[in-house]
């Protein structure tokens, strides 16, 4: 009996401290802090090569800078030709989808990685992503990131960073332009061709030649000395002004235009290919215009170029920058680029701004070659108002013909009761009145 209520009590101490033991846990769980919810972003994520379907407005967790990184609040992005191929998935080595469209944009750096001690929070920027660029926040590499002079807009820093540092390339540090020479620039109209334009006015006398579709011609004729119609015939044209041709070609086009480039090439000339546009026709890709655009073009031989004093070159801004380590020079050209605005030698030129959510209508702008200078994303904007929906007229049509068939088939149930001889007659009828 004893042990009986020995062993009762010892029970009972061990409950009441394991029901102690549980209050204290559950305690410890109740003042455990939640975890922060996840902040969101908007951004522009393609699903899959193609069309202008796979380009979605999606929210995404907002990254975190690691080791080396940014992360910029993004006020102003660049849309450039290079995003319409990669939407279609004509560019080498693509990222795998899904992923954030977008190379450039402008922003205030939120906040820094470790290690970073050339930038900090507040700083206003512009950067050159590999992707990702499209988004309202982004985390980029200190090596592709470059500080804004004071004055500049985030307008203008995406408008002009890419299109003023290709445009700065090729004709300073590949094609040597130099006093007097002549220059031959496809869409002129384009954001690199208003580049190319206004550095061509920092050298004295030159000469530029700048093709367009005739749409574009008044709106860019004082940017010019001589507007040549975009069309089969614009070597004739040149070849009119200028017979033995012009000192460089600047080619955003590949195909054929690469060998019609070459002959209007004087000696000593440099022919410089930065695109291949012309393979982008049709809102997707084409296997067929990909493989013709190649095949159009000549194999190089470098003994003609020996014999004929000639030089061809070309320009990857991609390439260079993310796969071949040539971001300080990139860097070295921002520099330059961004003197010459200080200057006031050069300035942004922008064709129009849009809302994220009205990317798909700025993508078709650019594929028409409709536009005049950048095309600028603006995370800020609101989107344009959608047309009046038009469920209410195609309800109504609807029923229209549901009520022109019930009618069609009781007037033929009608008819077939009727006498055979009758019905033809009835029949004949509106045939003679419709071919009347």
């Amino acid at each position: 009996m004893a042990d009986t209520t020995a062993t009762t009590a010892v029970n009972a101490t061990e409950n009441k401290s394991e029901n102690k033991n549980d209050v204290e846990k559950s305690a410890e769980k109740v003042e455990e802090p939640a975890s922060p919810p996840v902040k969101e972003m908007r951004a522009i994520v393609l699903t899959g090569f193609g069309g202008l379907k796979s380009v979605k407005i999606l929210k995404k967790p907002e990254p975190s800078p690691s080791e080396g990184e940014v992360l910029i609040r993004v006020k102003a992005c660049g849309l450039n030709f290079l995003d319409l191929m990669v939407r279609q998935g004509v560019i080498d080595s693509p990222p795998k989808t899904p992923f954030i469209l977008g190379f450039e944009c402008a922003g205030e750096v939120e906040s820094v990685g470790s290690n970073v001690t050339t930038y900090k929070p507040g700083d206003k920027v512009v950067a050159l992503t590999d992707a990702r660029a499209w988004a309202e926040a982004v985390i980029v590499s200190t090596k592709y990131v470059y500080k804004m002079p004071v004055g500049m807009s985030f307008l203008d820093a995406a408008a002009m960073t890419m299109n003023f540092v290709v445009a700065y390339i090729l004709l300073f540090d590949i094609a040597g332009l130099q006093k007097g020479k002549s220059v031959l620039v496809h869409s002129v109209g384009g954001g690199v061709g208003q580049a190319v334009a206004q550095l061509c006015k920092t050298v004295e006398d030159v000469t530029l030649f700048g093709a367009a579709s005739q749409s574009k011609h008044d709106a860019i004729k004082d940017t010019v000395t001589h507007l040549i119609d975009r069309g089969p015939d614009y070597i004739q044209e040149v070849r009119k002004i200028a017979p033995d041709g012009v000192d460089i070609v600047l080619d955003c086009l590949g195909g054929e235009d690469c060998n019609r480039g070459y002959t209007l090439l004087k000696p000593m000339g440099k022919y410089v290919l930065y695109g291949s546009s012309s393979i982008v026709t049709g809102e997707t890709k084409s296997f067929f215009n990909f493989a013709k655009s190649w095949w159009q073009v000549d194999k190089v031989n470098p003994l003609k170029l020996y014999d004929e004093n000639k030089a061809i070159g070309g320009l990857h801004l991609r390439h260079l920058l993310f796969q071949q380590n040539g971001h300080d020079y990139v860097r070295s050209v921002v520099e330059k680029v961004f003197k010459l605005w200080q200057e006031g030698k050069i300035k942004s030129v922008v064709d129009s701004t849009w809302a994220l959510e009205d990317v798909g209508e700025a993508m078709q702008k650019l594929h028409d070659h409709k536009n005049i200078g950048k095309l600028v994303l603006d995370p800020s904007l609101e989107p344009k108002p959608k047309p009046p929906p038009t469920k209410g007229n195609k309800e109504s049509k609807d029923k229209e013909n549901k009520e022109k068939s019930v009618d069609s088939k009781a007037a033929s149930i009608e008819s077939a009761d009727g006498d055979q001889e009758a019905k033809d007659g009835e029949a004949d009828k509106p045939q003679q009145s419709e071919a009347q």
